[in-house]
């Protein structure tokens, strides 16, 4: 790969050229670089699933994208050399973590994080049969990664189950078994 800096040929040159080089420009920089062809070998199991989870990513941050507020979100977070579109792929490939989960007085404290931004957390209580108790929406604490959930009871022998869901609908479920 080459940076090209003042030269009057490839000033307006994009694309590639004899099969060989390609010219492209990035963050204003012009780059020439050596042309890449198909791969003669077969494609792993894991590299089909990657392409097909990148597929799907892509489908959703174009969705994302059509919403004004969510492109200037996520334009808010792209770097030099990035967009909208790269930080709205990225943000619809990776789920939200559970971090923490824990039980304080009669309230259920999630702790989840996300590189963007956790858009909701349900809590659902299931007694020990299964049966489930209650379900809710869960409320952002100040700190911005604790979400709080007021719970009536927690049924001996039973489970809580919390999901946290990001903004392309990405989400992460996490049992914890009540003693």
């Amino acid at each position: 790969m080459a940076l090209v800096h003042d030269n009057m040929l490839l000033q307006l040159v994009r694309g590639t050229l004899g099969r060989q080089f390609t010219i492209y420009e990035r963050n204003g920089q012009i780059i020439m670089a050596k042309k890449r062809g198909k791969s003669k070998k077969k494609p792993t199991k894991k590299q089909l699933e990657a392409r097909y989870k990148m597929q799907i990513a892509s489908a959703l941050a174009v969705a994302l994208l059509e919403d004004p507020e969510l492109k200037a979100y996520y334009k808010s977070k792209a770097g030099p050399g990035q967009n909208a579109y790269n930080m709205a792929v990225k943000d619809a490939y990776h789920s939200p973590e559970i971090q923490q989960i824990r039980l304080e007085e009669e309230s259920v404290i999630v702790t989840a994080a996300n590189e963007f931004r956790v858009a909701e957390v349900e809590v659902r209580v299931l007694d020990a049969a299964g049966k489930m108790q209650e379900r809710g929406p869960a409320v952002l604490a100040r700190n911005g990664v604790d979400w709080y959930y007021k719970v009536n009871s927690l049924p001996a022998g039973g489970k809580i189950i919390v999901l946290a869901v990001d903004l392309p609908g990405n989400g992460t479920e996490k049992v914890v078994k009540l003693e």
